[in-house]
């Protein structure tokens, strides 16, 4: 009880556990590996010379700039709209919306990219349509290129951009709309003078986080792309597997990791525009008197006439509204079809009873079912993910619980760096983060074990823990705590009678994205696994790159009903803990 105390007047002495596993699996090798880079220890800059010094590597990594800004930039023309219109939209749509947009984003990454091969390949849905309907005479060439990629990478981070998105749009006080009307502004100037600034923040998170996971993509420009389409990410693997030049490894991925820290640096940093307000103009410190005057002059007149067309408009109805709405309506439903049909095709055709996947099916069958549960190598799969998720969500839970709780209690300067510290590992790119933590676990003898790739797992699956479980203590109300405590309830029973029941629907909320990370992580475990251990995505991506098994499709479908399980969990926790976090406060 005594220690209890002690930690509890130093609030971080609660974040030590989840910052140890994130120093000794992540920032420790992350250090060295950064100081193989520099050619320690004679510190010379001969990696990154001969790395740069090859015209293929550093078209490789304009080419991954460039594929990264275009995603992003797709992503954001798709996204704002889409989340202006979810957050115009009632109440109810609203939710129904929020959820749908929810659902591919908890779908597996492989799942996605592997709809998308069925969907563009030659003999896929989209050209097998267009030849018998007449359109073509031969099948069009959609996948292995570029085309192919953007919309591969886009159909996974839509849903990454459009969530910021909707979390600023919704705190905006539509209020200041309305004000705007009735000030005589038309609608586009409302929205573009009150509305999109105000939503800028969540603008600049979105594309943020966009295009630094655009950077360190590697599966979906692999089973998509062309050889035209490599990616540094595929660079980095490639080396690994072939050469192993850890010096020129080490400064490609500090190469990309340089990039991502500038974008996080410099666009994470408050761009309101405040200064620009500040102080007079050029113009002004020039401009006469008499000048000043007439300007004055010109602006009653415009005034006036600003006031005449108010006074007209202000109880005029707008034309056009109708078809604004509906062609609102028609964008919805296209990005919708776009982000959850691919999934819905992979479970319709999971059922095909054919020799090949074909949609929609002739027959109906379980075949693929059957191939996939009665063959031990993907049932093997299967349950060793379960065993590694299970074992990542319980530590993950621990730990980024106690390191949410201490945070929250820690001064707000020590917080913020301490949580971008911990949240680093899903920030950075997936492919750098990987390769340091694999250089780590060989210089630990870890590589090819269950307990490497549970650590390997866990960094972030802790970072996830602790943003959900932080946000759940936003709204905590932590009088609460000071009643129980002045009620003569100890530091522990007051934590486990008051805060814990309270805050209970966002440590499972954070266990199950632990168990979701853990159970679709591929990139990071194919480095740890040491083809010795194969999880179910390992497995899928195998087989994915060697044969197009039609038994994904089953996997697929199970693993795309998966999230809707995640969901309804989530819910029923919500909804059972509500009533007595209620109760509670109402005492």
């Amino acid at each position: 009880m005594d220690i209890l105390r002690t930690v509890l007047r130093n609030p971080l002495g609660l974040a030590v556990p989840a910052l140890t596993i994130l120093i000794v699996v992540f920032g420790l090798p992350t250090i060295f590996f950064f100081f193989v880079s520099l050619n320690a220890p004679e510190y010379s800059l001969s990696n990154y010379q001969a790395f740069l010094s090859r015209g293929a590597n550093v078209w490789i990594l304009i080419q991954t700039i460039e594929v990264s800004v275009f995603a992003t930039l797709i992503c954001l023309a798709l996204g704002y709209p889409t989340a202006y219109l979810i957050t115009a939209a009632p109440k109810r749509a609203r939710i129904a919306l929020t959820v749908l947009i929810f659902l591919p984003w908890l779908t597996s990454g492989l799942v996605r990219t592997y709809a998308w091969i069925v969907l563009l390949g030659d003999n896929g849905l989209i050209n097998r349509t267009l030849l018998d309907l007449g359109l073509i005479s031969g099948p069009l060439p959609l996948i292995y290129g570029r085309l192919a990629v953007y919309v591969g990478m886009v159909h996974i981070m839509l849903p990454v951009m459009i969530l910021p998105l909707l979390s600023v749009m919704q705190g905006i006080d539509k209020s200041l709309m309305a004000a705007a009307r009735s000030m005589g502004a038309r609608p586009f100037a409302a929205f573009w003078r009150v509305f999109l600034p105000l939503s800028l923040p969540g603008v600049r998170s979105g594309t943020l986080l966009v295009f630094v996971i655009c950077l360190g993509f590697y599966i979906t420009p692999q089973a998509l792309g062309g050889l035209r389409d490599v990616m540094l990410s595929t660079f980095i693997a490639t080396q690994i597997e072939t050469s192993f030049n850890v010096g020129v490894i080490a400064a490609a991925a500090f190469i990309l990791l340089a990039i991502a820290v500038v974008m996080l640096s410099v666009f994470g940093l408050d761009l309101s525009g405040k200064q620009v307000h500040q102080g007079q103009s050029p113009g002004e410190r020039w401009t006469g008197r008499v000048f000043r005057a007439s300007i004055r002059s010109i602006k009653r007149v415009g005034d006036r006439f600003r006031a005449a067309r108010w006074a007209r408009e202000l109880y005029h109805r707008e034309g056009g509204s109708n078809w604004s709405g509906l062609a609102g309506s028609v964008f919805l439903f296209v990005v919708m079809t776009f982000l959850l049909l691919p999934g819905i095709l992979v479970v319709a055709m999971s059922f095909s009873g054919g020799a090949y996947l074909e949609f929609p099916p002739s027959t109906l069958s379980l075949q693929w079912y059957r191939s996939f549960f009665g063959d031990p190598s993907w049932t093997g799969a299967l349950w060793t993910s379960v065993q590694i998720g299970l074992i990542v969500a319980v530590l993950s839970t621990i730990v980024g619980t106690l390191a949410a709780y201490g945070l929250d209690r820690a001064p707000p300067r020590i917080r913020s760096s301490v949580t971008m510290c911990l949240i680093a590992p899903i920030t950075f790119p997936a492919i750098v983060v990987g390769v340091a933590i694999y250089f780590g676990m060989v210089k630990i003898g870890l590589v090819g074990t269950v307990t490497g790739i549970v650590l390997t797992q866990s960094v972030g699956a802790i970072a996830y823990a602790v943003v959900i479980v932080s946000a759940t203590l936003a709204n905590f109300d932590r009088r609460l705590e000071r009643a129980a405590l002045s009620m003569r309830a100890g530091p522990f029973q007051t934590f486990l009678r008051v805060t814990l029941p309270l805050i209970r629907p966002g440590i499972i909320g954070g266990a199950l994205f632990a168990f979701i990370h853990s159970f679709d992580e591929v990139v990071q475990t194919s480095l740890v696994s040491g083809f010795s251990i194969r999880t179910l995505p390992l497995k899928m991506w195998e087989n994915m790159r060697n044969e197009l098994d039609p038994t994904i499709a089953a996997v697929g479908s199970l693993l795309t009903l998966l999230p809707i399980l995640w969901l309804v969990a989530l819910y029923v926790t919500w909804w059972r803990a509500r009533p007595k976090g209620s109760h509670v406060m109402a005492q």
